[in-house]
């Protein structure tokens, strides 16, 4: 777990718990319905209000990635922890700081990184 938070820490990944389509939706009808009334001028106007309104819709709904994971119940946390270690695979490591000096392999950081957000994005869903 704890290699789970230091790659969320150091990429201070946030992901929106729920609504983030209700943001984008504001902005995009208020930019589509401005720039029919004023065009060009009328989109900016449009954007800018509709971009207001999304962050008023959304504020509060995004969380840290090492805070969603703390909230996790133990098993999934544990599947979590199976899911990364599989990743890791053959690597031979003894430590924590043994483990986090092998984090300089970017690919290997990169695959860590998008199953961790894989595993979290398909749990928020269900």
């Amino acid at each position: 777990m704890k290699l789970s938070y230091e790659l969320a820490a150091k990429q201070q990944i946030q992901i929106t718990v729920k609504g983030s389509r209700k943001g984008a939706a504001a902005a995009g009808s208020l930019a589509f319905v401005g720039g029919l009334v004023g065009g060009p001028v009328g989109i900016a106007v449009g954007s800018t209000v509709g971009g207001l309104l999304g962050y008023w819709l959304t504020r509060g709904q995004f969380k840290p990635l090492p805070q969603i994971i703390m909230e996790l119940g133990p098993q999934k946390q544990q599947k979590l922890c199976d899911i990364l270690l599989a990743v890791l695979g053959e690597l031979q490591w003894t430590d924590f700081i043994e483990l986090t000096a092998l984090m300089d392999n970017s690919t290997l950081k990169q695959k860590l990184k998008a199953t961790l957000l894989g595993y979290i994005s398909k749990e928020l869903k269900a």
